[in-house]
């Protein structure tokens, strides 16, 4: 019984950073390169986004996929559109 134990703390002790990078992935940093400043991609910009998108009439895609031109066209909208 205590090997099982030792063994099951063990899997927990290796697999519990991965499983907090993965949530910390989605909190990642953009750079708006037209006016040299960052954003915090965060629930609140995804938020925004998805407004822009919709405003558009766009199908959602990940940001993070989205080539330099569609970013910065996201970036410029968002400037004019600061909550």
């Amino acid at each position: 019984m205590k090997r099982h134990l030792g063994l099951t703390l063990l899997g927990a002790t290796l697999l519990l950073p991965g499983a907090m990078f993965s949530q910390d992935r989605h909190d990642e940093r953009y750079e708006d390169r037209a006016r040299h400043d960052f954003h915090e991609w965060n629930a609140h910009e995804d938020e925004a986004y998805r407004r822009y998108l919709h405003e558009r009439h766009m199908k959602y895609r990940e940001f993070r996929k989205l080539n330099r031109h569609q970013q910065d066209a996201y970036w410029e909208w968002r400037h004019h559109h600061m909550d």
